[in-house]
Order: structure tokens, then sequence, then C-alpha cells
């Protein structure tokens, strides 16, 4: 059996934590920032988890993660 191929945009942007876990960046925050509010900025800085119901469809973009 051949190896799956993975998601070449998918896997540069989502990580695994510790506990399994998939984490990614928040949107909105590369360009264009000048006109929102600091707060949109900074909030956006950190990073979330993804939500379990589109987990399942991720782990199967990056099987490898």
């Amino acid at each position: 059996m051949p190896k799956m191929k993975s998601h070449s945009g998918t896997k540069k942007r989502i990580k695994k934590t510790g506990s399994g876990k998939l984490k990614r960046p928040k949107a909105f925050h590369v360009h264009l920032r000048s006109h929102r509010s600091p707060k949109q900025n900074r909030q956006a800085r950190n990073n979330e988890i993804v939500d379990p119901s589109d987990a399942k469809r991720i782990k199967h973009q990056v099987p490898y993660l």
C-alpha cells in the first residue's frame, strides 16, 4: 500500500498539541490590519484549538501529523 499524500496547505497551518488536539492560527491577522482595532489585532495573535467537528476532516487531510 503506498503512502497517503498530505494536504500541503493544511500541514503548514496546523500543529498538534501534547494532548493530541489540533491548533491553528486565527484568521484576519496577515495584512490590511491598520483599519482594525488594536483589540482585534491583539486577539488574532493567539492560536485557537480546532473545533472537534472539523478535527476529523483535518486529520484525514494530514494523516501523518
